[in-house]
């Protein structure tokens, strides 16, 4: 595959990923906060595809062999950035799951002490 084939290629990944990152935004099925975590390699994606020398420079830089090599490793580097952005939102979504199950319980109990007063009182 020459240069301008995988240019094309990794524009076009970056393009499908903004796209479905945007329409899933727009019908409300994640949050902006989430679509900012998509939108992250979709933009790395077309750097690496607009700006090749740069990459090759970086190659070098951390010793990589192949331009490919350094690819591979970049994806990794972004799953791995995913990973952690995501295990940061479950982290702070059960912690918010325990405090309702804890207000409901809260709840409950005086909902239903209200109840036996009310029955006392008749």
């Amino acid at each position: 595959m020459d240069n301008s084939k995988l240019t094309i290629s990794l524009l076009l990944v970056a393009f499908l990923l903004i796209i479905v990152t945007l329409v899933t935004l727009r019908k409300n099925k994640i949050n902006v906060k989430f679509a900012i975590i998509w939108f992250i390699p979709a933009i790395a994606i077309a750097l690496l595809a607009l700006l090749p020398n740069l990459f090759i420079k970086f190659a070098q830089l951390f010793g990589f062999q192949t331009i490919s090599n350094l690819i591979i490793g970049f994806i990794l580097v972004l799953i791995l950035f995913l990973i952690m952005s995501l295990t940061v939102i479950i982290t702070g979504l059960s912690k918010k799951n325990v405090l309702l199950i804890q207000e409901i319980s809260l709840l409950k109990k005086e909902v239903e002490e209200m109840k036996g007063n009310g029955k006392k009182n008749r």
